[in-house]
């Protein structure tokens, strides 16, 4: 009966141990989704900067190593960007960005080589 009476007041003991637990989780979790919002704000260039360059697209090339097209005016900048050092690779005019890939011509491309495999 002794195992009966101590194994009753666990129960408890072990809901306020998950309460605790589920609010420090909670706890960590704002914390977190506060932190990045406040690291999201602080990078995002403001004002005149921020209207003035974009970056169209990056790539890793590197442990370290990234190439870069920034747009600033009209142009797009092909950068190379390494430990201390950024450097012009190339210069193009301004492109309007396609959203869409562009399907309807890669399907017809297909069912032309599908079709022409066929015919042998």
């Amino acid at each position: 009966m002794n195992a009966l009476a101590q194994s009753a007041p666990a129960s408890p003991e072990l809901g306020s141990g998950l309460l605790q637990m589920a609010l420090g989780f909670g706890l960590v979790l704002v914390l977190l989704i506060g932190s990045l919002w406040l690291l999201k704000r602080i990078s995002t260039p403001h004002g005149v900067a921020g209207q003035l360059l974009k970056v169209v697209s990056a790539i890793g090339v590197g442990p370290r190593e990234r190439v870069v097209i920034v747009e600033i005016e009209e142009k797009w900048l092909v950068l190379g960007v390494a430990p201390g050092r950024v450097t012009v690779l190339h210069e193009l005019p301004r492109r309007e960005l396609a959203n869409e890939p562009h399907l309807p011509e890669f399907a017809a491309k297909l069912k032309s080589l599908l079709d022409r495999g066929n015919a042998h």
